[in-house]
């Protein structure tokens, strides 16, 4: 073994840097690869029927035989999401801390992956050893029980990867962040940090998860009378234990709604991260026993997102939960960029229906603000700082806050996806890129919807299809039946039958200019349609159908 402080380690992000999403970074020393967290991102508005997007693991199939295992800091979907469709891929072992081994082993067992990957759950405090790493995993706070930051050590020095989090020095379950070892890893003294950007922007602290609990409180105190819907993270398991203790303090009963809110509930309580008391859950069919003051619901849908429970509440489409004039609906959380005007959507329809919304002070969130950033520079004091998390804006503010405290402009760097950064005691910089990239998941299909088929969902969502149907006759080119046009989301035909009548004839007439040439060959007849009749209708109308021509034959 070389003696510390020798040799380069390279950092290569393959996602989740100017997005929110999407999280996974290699870590390459000599021979040895390891990949901190695998996650998704959902997709932007412009994905049209698009499901999640995972990352491009080209890099790491490439040097499959370096890569000794997935390294994960806490089981969000931003972090976790990807790992059934990338394991089906690189089938390489998973290391992490008890509640989020649980979370991924559910996925696992729904994509039948369970006994084919290796899995070792390790606890706060402890370390791993992979290849030339030894990766140790240090207790921090999140809005996830079981959250991690990494210290990485390697001979070319120590690498602290905080993962996403905050510091709470009065978490609702288990211990406060253990700033005490973050300590002692910076008196050995640490190459680089990589630290969480989220709320980079923020000033002071970020308050703690308990003060949810007073909010909650008080809302009970004041709504006595009505039946109280909540909606927040299904991953949140401390936000959902507070809500339970105060309906049982007020001797409510709690239902459940929403899939992967009932999973998550189930896994939690199951590992010992929930503590429920008795006869406090019912199943959703008993609600109708009690009346509606004496009932809460936790739900999923506080992001607006149109399949949750609560959007379908508020549509009028959940087959068990009908919103009443008098319910109390609270959003706890805050909406994640890009998703304002659909929770704002789902706001108004459960105004409209008379219930009374609250979404002020019922929320806290999982990511330091820039007091607890300095906090952690100044403990670890790092050569080299390197924000990640977050879109580019977090970035910088993060690298605002690492200069304040002193650290040189010349070793702070904002890295993007794809860089190879090369860091030794000596040196740091980018010293190449490799390939990375989104893969789209629509329905069961991986990667088979690519730019050119969005490129054409936009085309038909836009200006919508039409398509020109004739028959010829085999060898002599005869026209036997057609041109007909059938148009799709272009134009209403019963009221522009003038509008397709003219364009049939001028398709017949560009048809006509075509046989009278003995050979045409197909391909040119299509072509001739497509533009006369796309010249036609931009004319007219000033829009861009896409024109599919179907030539039929038949033997004369």
């Amino acid at each position: 073994m070389k003696k510390q402080n020798e040799g380069k380690i390279r950092i290569v992000p393959l996602g989740g840097l100017e997005r929110i999403g999407m999280n996974i970074t290699a870590f390459e020393f000599e021979d040895s690869i390891i990949v901190v967290d695998c996650g998704l991102a959902f997709p932007e508005d412009d994905m049209l029927g698009i499901d999640l997007v995972i990352p491009d693991v080209t890099y790491l199939k490439d040097n499959i035989d370096k890569v000794k295992g997935f390294v994960i800091t806490h089981g969000h979907e931003d972090h976790i999401g990807a790992l059934p469709y990338v394991l089906k891929e690189i089938n390489i072992p998973i290391y992490t801390t008890k509640l989020t081994m649980g979370i991924i082993e559910n996925k696992l067992k729904e994509h039948n992956l369970l006994r084919s990957t290796k899995r070792k759950v390790v606890r706060h405090g402890q370390s791993i050893n992979l290849g030339k790493f030894r990766i140790e995993f240090i207790k921090t706070n999140h809005s996830i029980q079981d959250a991690s930051a990494l210290a990485i050590y390697s001979p070319a020095g120590i690498i602290v990867h905080t993962g996403d989090f905050k510091v709470d020095y009065t978490p609702v379950f288990g211990d406060a962040i253990d700033l005490q070892r973050f300590a002692e890893i910076g008196k050995k003294g640490v190459l680089a940090l990589m630290s969480d950007s989220t709320n980079a922007e923020r000033k002071g602290f970020t308050p703690s998860e308990k003060t949810v609990g007073r909010a909650f409180d008080q809302i009970f105190t004041e709504h006595q009378d009505t039946r109280l819907i909540i909606a927040t993270f299904a991953s949140n398991v401390d936000r959902v234990q507070q809500i339970i203790n105060t309906a049982y303090k007020y001797g409510r009963k709690v239902v459940v709604e929403g899939r992967s809110m009932v999973n998550i509930i189930a896994t939690a309580s199951e590992l010992g991260y929930l503590n429920v008391p008795e006869n406090t859950l019912i199943e959703i069919d008993k609600m109708k026993n009690y009346p509606p003051e004496k009932m809460v619901l936790i739900t999923t849908g506080s992001q607006g997102e149109s399949m949750a429970a609560l959007s379908r509440m508020a549509a009028d489409i959940h087959r068990k939960v009908t919103i009443q004039p008098n319910d109390t609906i609270i959003f706890s959380s805050n909406p994640i960029p890009g998703n304002e005007k659909s929770v704002s959507h789902v706001i108004n329809e459960l105004s409209a229906k008379g219930a009374n919304v609250i979404f002020q002070d019922v929320h806290v969130s999982g990511h330091a603000c820039q007091e607890e950033l300095k906090l952690i520079y100044s403990l670890v004091k790092p050569k080299y700082a390197i924000p990640v998390h977050g879109e580019y804006r977090h970035l910088k503010a993060n690298a605002a806050v690492a200069e304040s405290l002193g650290i040189p402009k010349e070793n702070i760097f904002i890295i993007r996806s794809g860089d190879v950064m090369e860091i030794s005691q000596d040196e740091a910089k980018v010293v190449d890129k490799v390939h990375t990239g989104a893969i789209l998941v629509d329905g069961l299909g991986v990667g088979d919807v690519g730019n050119i088929v969005l490129r054409d969902r936009q085309h038909l969502a836009e200006d919508g299809i039409l398509i020109v149907v004739l028959t010829l006759e085999k060898g002599t080119n005869r026209l036997l039946a057609g041109p007909d046009i059938v148009s799709r989301g272009f134009v209403y035909v019963r009221e522009s039958e003038a509008l397709m009548e003219d364009s049939r004839k001028v398709v017949s007439d560009a048809l006509d200019k075509c046989l009278s040439g003995k050979h045409a060959d197909w391909n040119k007849i299509k072509l001739v349609i497509r533009d006369t009749l796309n010249d036609y209708i931009w004319k007219k109308t000033k829009r861009r159908p896409m024109v599919i021509p179907i030539i039929m034959d038949v033997e004369g």
